[in-house]
């Protein structure tokens, strides 16, 4: 089974902004959390971080016919990017969103998410820990429907 996971916008800066919401780990200290679960899992897993829209959209569509499933958590994109929508519909690859921080306890305009609409699954406030959620239903849920 594979995975591609995609980080979007600031990401990349975790450990050092708004540490009072995302918390001190570093980004490379979340590569390697994942990498950790999806070696228990036995799951191979590639990861793509972009603070570009398009960039976001060109790995989606790459990712056809090359994953099981794509765990996405895209930042500050999940409330402005119809074209990240579009991408996950059109490959219609089974993802789940995940949020470092809970969207709905932030302001208001971080309240909807047009990745939601085509995701399995939505994770938000769980840390670190909602991409092993991710991973773990991902995987259960691409087995269930392999049929």
């Amino acid at each position: 089974m594979r995975f591609l996971v995609i980080n979007g916008p600031n990401l990349n800066m975790l450990g050092i902004r708004e540490k009072n919401i995302y918390g001190s780990e570093t980004y490379e200290g979340l590569l390697s959390f994942i990498s950790e679960v999806c070696k228990a899992e036995q799951i191979d897993v590639s990861f793509f971080q972009s603070n570009h829209e398009g960039a976001i959209v060109d790995a989606i569509q790459e990712a056809y016919g090359k994953y099981d499933g794509i765990v996405i958590n895209p930042a500050a994109y999940t409330h402005t990017s119809v074209a990240i929508l579009d991408a996950l519909k059109a490959v219609m690859i089974p993802a789940v969103e995940v949020h470092i921080s809970n969207i709905f306890e932030r302001e208001k305009f971080r309240h909807f998410s047009y990745p939601s609409l085509v995701c399995v699954k939505s994770i938000y406030g769980k840390g670190f820990e909602g991409y092993r959620e991710a991973i773990l239903f991902l995987k259960d849920y691409v087995l269930e429907n392999k049929a």
